[in-house]
């Protein structure tokens, strides 16, 4: 349909900001009020002791448990014994007076780092008749630690019912802290738990009698971990497995998944990411840490934006893709791997909602200036753009984006001179202004390319079609996606789609001519190509950088600890020499992506490394596991050649 062809039509709600009321009215008042949300089915929530039992004593559980003692010889007490202390460690004790402790503290604390948290009231209303129908799984986007915090503050303000939220085990490692999170609707999870049998037996059925009792939203981070680049991460496909398991297996009518998009103006770790990225140790979760990053709050972040997406439906997305047929042909309880249509169609829903994520972020007028300042940057080297020409170039790009169907928010009845001088001013820890020029180095160029990187699902798919457009077009444009596809969220199978749409938007915004035989670059579109394809350039280099390394440098085979350095340093190398142009291809995420797509490809292989083995004949020679990946080129393959 039109509408989904051209991304202008797409019909976005308006924004309140909720720390207006926060600023003239009392916080006390505000985190002492009556609070009632409304309930799934008008249900009374369980308890959390009775939650607990309800797991331990589930089918599932006892069928599991009764597997594990099968095959390690174990007492079922000591095994039993056993999944009580994993649910201990995991689950959440929610306490409405800790809820209010957060509700006070955040707001103080909200008010001195935001100017506004902007919120859209029809999402809310939306979210508020669904909670009463179906089981809700809230699913925020995650580039900040604040996200969870927001997401429960926001329910709160709203009277709608907090969530239980899946945390990652390195915050129970914050004394006091952790226990706070535990008790506002935390559960903890590790951040692995391989083939642990049991683990995933309790986890999962916490989850589901969560989720299927209407105890609460379940709410999780679909990317699995911060974004450390802004840019949304290849979903990840654990929880929502679990989620979908109670429509797939008939015990309940739907479940409702609502995507959320949270965009900061600045984000509070914009400088530890960079520093991240370019190999500094990310600093432990701890008390102490939260305490030291006090100095925070004398800074202004601008403001957030938060949109509760429409709602999708379970059923609706498994119509005529899943016979749920297959699941009755053994009993429920009986743990069963996802057969292939049901991975596929789990994995397919993941890349759907974090697209509705992405599209739902809003820009802000500095991402785009960070995307001109960019492409200006030539490394080594101190050039700076006079702020008219940028104010003249923002305007362009203001209005090329708009037609993209960006989700924009620019100052409407300000002049864009004051536009751009405000953005740089919040911004002022990255670019100074010298007698009208701006100048910028590594730290500071990967943080401005994270708030570009908000700006490159938009851009995507016509930047894909221009750097392809002086080939064989289409497989180009394949091939580049393909490529690229562990670097931004381009939907499996999606490819003719995902062209038609950047011929469409290039056409329309008459940069491409396209008859029977050719495609044509027209005189005005010019400008939009170039732009475009310096987009994607810095990703290019970083990927041919990283083939460069393997085909030069990695003679001998490397384990995948030793990669990342050993690029980085050949990187410096190149990069002092003068021989690369981005400074951002220091970025170890881009490194990790270029290999992942290397390895998806075939270009390079992981061998398994063993040192030491079990001889049957030598008592005491035991094997010593290494389990070294070891990376080593694929000399058959080279996909990367030619291109």
């Amino acid at each position: 349909s039109l509408v989904q062809r051209d991304p202008m039509l797409k019909k976005r709600d308006d924004f309140e900001d909720i720390l207006e009321e926060r600023r003239n009215s009392s916080d006390l008042r505000y985190a002492l009020r009556c609070y009632a949300p409304v309930v799934y089915k008008g249900l009374c929530p369980s308890k959390a002791g009775t939650l607990k039992s309800m797991v331990l004593q589930s089918d599932q559980l006892h069928y599991v448990i009764h597997q594990v003692c099968r095959e390690t010889g174990r007492a079922v007490d000591d095994v039993q014994e056993e999944a009580s202390s994993i649910l201990e460690e995991m689950a959440h004790r929610l306490q409405l007076s800790t809820v209010r402790f957060f509700a006070f503290t955040l707001s103080k604390v909200f008010k001195t780092l935001f100017r506004s948290i902007c919120v859209n009231e029809e999402g809310i209303q939306r979210l508020q008749q669904v909670i009463q129908e179906h089981p809700v799984v809230l699913l925020p986007s995650h580039r900040s630690y604040m996200d969870f915090l927001l997401m429960s503050y926001l329910l709160y303000t709203y009277d709608l019912a907090l969530p239980v939220i899946a945390a990652g085990m390195d915050f129970m490692g914050m004394k006091f802290v952790g226990e706070m999170l535990r008790m506002s609707g935390a559960f903890f999870i590790r951040r692995s738990f391989g083939g642990d049998k049991l683990y995933w037996a309790v986890f999962s059925e916490y989850v589901k009698t969560m989720l299927k009792n209407g105890f609460a939203p379940v709410e999780f981070f679909l990317e699995g971990t911060r974004s450390r680049t802004s840019k949304s991460l290849t979903p990840k496909l654990g929880l929502l497995n679990i989620v979908m398991d109670p429509f797939f297996k008939g015990e309940v009518f739907d479940v409702s998944l609502v995507p959320v998009s949270i965009s900061y103006e600045r984000i509070l770790e914009e400088s530890l990411y960079a520093r991240e990225l370019l190999g500094v140790p990310k600093p432990k979760e701890s008390t102490s840490g939260l305490i030291k990053a006090r100095k925070v709050l004398s800074e202004d972040y601008g403001s957030i934006h938060v949109y509760f997406g429409q709602p999708v439906s379970v059923r609706s997305l498994a119509e005529g893709r899943v016979n749920r047929c297959q699941f009755n042909l053994i009993p429920r309880h009986i743990p069963k791997k996802p057969s292939e249509d049901i991975h596929s169609f789990v994995n397919d829903s993941a890349y759907r909602l974090v697209r509705a994520q992405e599209e739902n972020m809003v820009l802000k007028p500095w991402v785009l200036l960070a995307s001109l300042l960019l492409q200006n940057q030539v490394s080594g080297q101190k050039r700076g753009i006079a702020l008219d020409e940028l104010t003249e170039q923002a305007v362009w790009l203001r209005d090329l984006s708009r037609q993209y169907g960006a989700f924009l928010h620019w100052p409407e009845h300000t002049p864009p001179s004051e536009v751009v001088s405000s953005s740089l001013s919040l911004h002022r820890g990255l670019v100074r202004i010298s007698e009208g020029r701006l100048l910028s180095q590594a730290v500071i160029i990967l943080s401005c390319a994270s708030y570009r990187n908000q700006a490159l699902h938009v851009f995507l798919r016509p930047a894909l079609l221009a750097s392809a457009i002086h080939t064989e077009v289409f497989n180009s444009f394949s091939f580049l996606r393909n490529m690229f596809s562990n670097e931004f969220i381009l939907c499996p199978g999606a490819t003719v789609q995902d062209f038609e749409e950047a011929c469409y938007l290039l056409v329309k915004t008459g940069a491409l001519q396209v008859t029977q035989q050719e495609v044509l670059v027209t005189e005005r579109g010019h400008r939009t190509l170039v732009f475009l394809t310096s987009m994607l350039d810095p990703f290019l280099q970083g990927y041919q950088v990283v083939c460069r390394f393997l085909c030069e440098e990695a003679t001998e085979a490397l384990t995948e600890k030793q990669f990342i350095p050993a690029v980085r340093k050949f990187i410096i190398k190149h990069l002092l020499a003068g021989r690369l142009r981005y400074t951002e291809v220091l970025s170890s995420d881009l490194q990790k992506n270029s290999l992942a797509a290397l390895l998806r490809l075939g270009a390079v292989r992981k061998i398994k490394g063993y040192v030491g083995f079990d001889h049957p004949y030598v008592p005491g020679f035991k094997q010593q596991q290494s389990m070294t990946v070891i990376l080593q080129l694929n000399e058959e393959k080279h996909p990367l050649e030619t291109a």
